[in-house]
């Protein structure tokens, strides 16, 4: 076996934040203390021109619950992924043609 299958066995698989994920954010808050979220991943979004982390905060904090927060890239401190959704298989079908093309 050569050294470079040996070491593709050894690396662990590529971690994706995938949506659906069940994360635990830390992110700039108060001066005092970080602004702590739980929930889900919806996603990454863009709003005018910042890329933002959207999460579906859970029951943690009750008067949250299934709202959506969304935290700005350059205010995260931690991301913690509490329990990974596998990624789904991409799927590659033929581009949709009227009924003449087939």
């Amino acid at each position: 076996m050569s050294p470079e299958a040996e070491n593709d066995k050894k690396k662990p698989p590529a971690l994706l934040l995938t949506v659906g994920s069940r994360i635990r954010v830390r992110s700039a808050g108060g001066r005092e203390e970080a602004l702590l979220s739980n929930g889900l991943f919806r996603g990454l979004i863009s709003v005018g021109g910042d890329n933002q982390l959207a999460i579906e905060l859970d029951d943690t904090v009750k008067e949250e619950k299934g709202r959506l927060r969304m935290i700005p890239l350059n205010a995260l401190l931690a991301v913690d992924v509490v329990e990974a959704m596998k990624p789904e298989e991409e799927k590659r079908s033929a581009p949709h043609q009227p009924a003449y093309f087939r």
